[in-house]
């Protein structure tokens, strides 16, 4: 098994500007010794770690850790897409192989336009050349852009993170639904299976959540879905083990086989073939 989207961070770093002490539970230091445990009790080997600042330097803080911790097996980091040199930093940082993908903060850019602007052409197509996975952080309002981005692209590996954040919390899949359904029929984009205990809030149910999982397996289908816990902002609406519960709950009339899938085998044929951490 893999966990699929995990971070790290240490508040000293001073570059996680939406990391205030007004989030209460998650503003303190979170190390790979906090997360061993949890790995270790569910049999789970090896993790990617996602940027969770939108600089280089925690890119490169990130890969140190990789390398320190032999549970990381990849890292998806950050560059700024629209830097002149945003290709030759590009180039510098796939020079380590536990570089598996690059993740713009998509959903904190104020222009819904931004991913399709003709000047970042030349940043997709250094992802493109490097063989690294543009990681979608996305809200529902990006999909028919991220939709548009795909069709200009199509050589880019793309992986929805959190199922783009439907609004679980109030119930809503107008919308997101379809275009979801659009991206898993028109693209070859697969879609983590992470955040969403969060967007149903700290008042979260099972049958909450059903329906909207129930939806990405049945556009994206076991094949290309990827579980990720999300942790440690998942705590915000439970623990760890509560969403390795629901998940394994809502993923139970699966066979073995679509089980490891979604669970470990789609992550390590998306992030981790070809690199030196499989």
């Amino acid at each position: 098994m893999i966990d699929a989207h995990q971070h790290f961070w240490a508040l000293h770093r001073g570059d996680y500007g939406w990391l205030t002490s007004d989030i209460g539970p998650i503003y303190r230091d979170f190390g790979p010794d906090d997360l061993r445990p949890m790995l270790e009790r569910f049999g789970i080997k090896g993790t990617i770690l996602v940027q969770a600042a939108p600089t280089v330097a925690e890119t490169r803080y990130m890969l140190e850790l990789a390398r320190e911790n032999d549970f990381i097996k990849g890292v998806v980091g950050w560059v700024d897409f629209e830097a002149i040199d945003a290709a030759e930093q590009i180039a510098e940082l796939a020079e380590n192989p536990e570089l598996v993908g690059l993740r713009p903060m998509i959903q904190d850019i104020a222009d819904t336009d931004w991913m399709l602007k003709p000047g970042l052409s030349p940043t997709y197509e250094a992802l493109v050349a490097h063989d690294l996975v543009f990681d979608a952080l996305t809200l529902p309002q990006h999909l028919k852009n991220l939709l548009r981005l795909a069709d200009r692209f199509p050589d880019m590996r793309i992986v929805v993170d959190h199922g783009s954040k439907p609004r679980i919390a109030t119930g809503e899949k107008s919308g997101w639904a379809e275009d979801m359904k659009a991206i898993a029929e028109e693209t070859s984009a697969f879609c983590k299976l992470s955040g969403l205990v969060t967007e149903a809030g700290q008042t979260w149910t099972i049958d909450n959540l059903r329906p909207y999982i129930a939806h990405l397996l049945e556009v994206f289908g076991p094949e290309r879905l990827i579980w990720g816990s999300d942790w440690p902002v998942c705590t915000l609406a439970c623990s760890y083990d509560d969403w390795f519960a629901i998940t394994g709950e809502l993923l139970k009339d699966l066979g073995e086989a679509d089980k490891h899938a979604v669970m470990g085998g789609n992550a390590e044929r998306v992030y981790l073939s070809g690199t030196a951490r499989q």
